[in-house]
């Protein structure tokens, strides 16, 4: 099939190809963008957080832990003292976080474990930490109308650590979405 050819314009003379510049922008195209603009806002607000909260606590690794499904979850964000201790995209061990635990961040439990090899924690939770070359670390649920969203955690990879109530007051403070 041949299209009609309009010589004068350069271009084929069918309708799918007339000029649509004086159409109204798509309104779908339009809110995939606000979208996007609204995420990179928000990406861009969760690091500038755990940035801070890395800094103010002087901690090896912060990251936004998300539950992607019923207590599996994901490390999204992280904000590090140095690239060795990335972990982003890590998931957590299956069924190590359970509904007790969940019960309890839901609650708004906030954990501070001066040295996993000393607290008493679930082997699969000791191993986990371990995995990542956590020795300390301090977790703060992230809590939204619906529920828990994820976790705000801080790890201290060297050696134990005390966290203070003012490390705990500062890990406290961003956790309401």
């Amino acid at each position: 099939m041949q299209l009609p050819f309009d010589s004068a314009q350069g271009k084929p003379s069918s309708p799918e190809f007339e000029n649509r510049s004086n159409c109204h922008p798509d309104e779908g195209l339009q809110k995939l963008l606000n979208r996007l603009v609204i995420r990179i806002e928000r990406d861009e607000l969760v690091r500038k957080t755990t940035n801070h909260l890395r800094e103010s606590l002087q901690a090896n690794r912060v990251v936004l832990y998300y539950f992607y499904e019923q207590w599996q979850g994901q490390v999204t964000f992280e904000s590090l003292s140095a690239d060795e201790y990335s972990i982003l995209g890590f998931t957590g061990p299956s069924g190590c976080f359970n509904h007790e635990y969940a019960a309890l961040y839901l609650e708004g439990r906030v954990r501070a474990i001066a040295d996993i090899e000393l607290e008493p924690i679930q082997d699969c939770h000791r191993d986990f930490l371990r995995s990542m070359q956590v020795r300390a670390n301090l977790v703060v649920p992230i809590l939204i109308p619906r529920g828990l969203w994820g976790l705000l955690v801080a790890h201290h990879c060297q050696h134990p650590r005390d966290w203070t109530l003012t490390d705990i007051e500062l890990g406290i403070e961003p956790r309401y979405v």
